[in-house]
């Protein structure tokens, strides 16, 4: 009798272990892998990578957009481990990466990155991309040619020139007018700069995450900064992302623009306004500020008095293209403007990027929404045609995305 018992006991245990693996299993979500392996040459039906003209194209989590003179769009594909490019004539193509994680540098698909999360072009036409788990800085010339301009593999706050310097989750990137490089170094609460000779140095932040203004690099703190730009007069602003606040560096000092202590998505003036978890930043040429909030699914305004309003987006996670509030989005993270005012979204969990006209109007302009790396045109004939389609998405789990723009410190060691 006891032998019976001690096997119905083993066999009731044996199958709850495997009921907690099923559901575990249906539930978990994972959008943005860790590590996204694809084929070049494949077909369109398969999700592996395609050239074929026929064929819609797919990201993997997007999450940073740069937009250049001529029009074109780059996208930082975080998922895919790769760059890609909508040009003007509506086709996206893979500049550089073949989908493996690495460092590898080379041209074209014989490069590697891993985790790249924002980029940005200088006025050579250049391209520098964040990338962010190899905490390197790279640069791509418009032939293509993959280069590492500053950083190394390891994680440290070191200034330097080239791979002598060390970055701790680099996550965002923008350039001035004479292709100097700016960084916001997430992980170390510092914001630096890299000259195009790769010449690294720090110009605000002490390492101690904190919301203290004052000299740059003496009182100055930040708490994991995650986007910033540069205006036309040079003066920097960053999404000061877990202090929820807008930040502004001008003349050697750190003031804040925008923003609470406030975890909370307010409209108002200046610090009477509130932000929840504002991940990248983008200015126009009239001087308004655009900022992402991936949590809330909102694009806020900040126009040049320091009003914040809300400009695109209802709240809720989808994918609906409309005016302002009545568009949605679903964990918006990478943001561009360009010369005309256009904004561009990189919409991170439905794997498209958005466009939104200085009035308003948000449509999708590229991608087919499901996970890939399909090259080919940027829509189908039947998404340019759907102006008002609301496709309600199931809002993926925050902390995924979280955890690629938040970088927690611990202990390290430099070599």
């Amino acid at each position: 009798m006891k032998t019976r018992l001690k096997k119905q006991f083993l066999f009731t245990a044996f199958f709850m272990v495997i009921m907690i693996c099923f559901f575990t299993a249906c539930t978990k979500r994972s959008p943005i892998p860790t590590s996204t392996k694809y084929d070049s040459g494949g077909t369109g039906s398969t999700g592996k990578d395609s050239t074929a003209a026929d064929s819609i194209a797919s990201f993997n989590g997007p999450t940073g957009v740069a937009v250049d003179a001529a029009g074109n769009i780059y996208v930082a594909d975080y998922g895919n481990n790769e760059i890609r490019k909508i040009s003007t004539t509506g086709i996206v193509s893979t500049l550089a990466g073949n989908g493996i994680q690495g460092s590898i540098n080379g041209v074209g698909n014989v490069a590697t990155f891993n985790g790249p999360t924002s980029l940005t072009i200088d006025p050579s036409g250049n391209i520098y991309v964040a990338d962010d788990n190899n905490n390197q800085i790279r640069k791509i010339t418009p032939a293509g040619l993959v280069s590492t301009l500053a950083g190394s593999d390891s994680t440290g706050s070191v200034d330097g020139i080239g791979a002598a310097a060390y970055f701790f989750g680099p996550s965002g990137v923008a350039c001035d007018a004479q292709g100097n490089v700016y960084v916001t170094d997430a992980g170390n609460n510092l914001i630096r700069m890299v000259t195009p000779a790769g010449i690294v140095t720090t110009i605000a932040g002490n390492d101690n995450p904190g919301a203290t203004n004052g000299a740059a690099l003496l009182v100055a703190t930040f708490n994991n900064p995650a986007g910033l730009t540069l205006d036309k007069s040079g003066n920097i602003y960053v999404a000061d992302m877990l202090n929820n606040l807008i930040r502004k560096i001008s003349g050697g000092q750190v003031t804040t623009l925008a923003g609470s202590d406030t975890t909370a998505s307010i409209n108002g003036q200046g610090t009477a306004a509130a932000f929840y978890f504002p991940n990248s930043i983008a200015a126009d040429a009239s001087g308004n500020l655009y900022v992402t909030e991936y949590v809330t699914d909102l694009i806020r305004k900040i126009d040049p008095n320091g009003n914040v309003t809300t400009f695109a987006g209802n709240g809720n996670a989808g994918q609906a293209d409309s005016t302002g509030l009545a568009a949605s989005f679903n964990g918006p993270s990478g943001i561009a403007v360009d010369a005309t005012g256009n904004v561009y979204v990189a919409d991170t969990y439905n794997n498209v990027i958005r466009k939104i006209t200085p009035a308003g109007v948000v449509s999708t302009i590229a991608g087919s929404g499901s996970v890939g790396s399909i090259n080919g045109k940027a829509l189908s004939a039947v998404q340019r045609k759907r102006t008002n389609s609301i496709n309600t998405v199931k809002k993926a789990s925050s902390k995924t995305l979280f955890n690629i723009f938040v970088k927690k410190r611990s202990q390290y060691l430099t070599n």
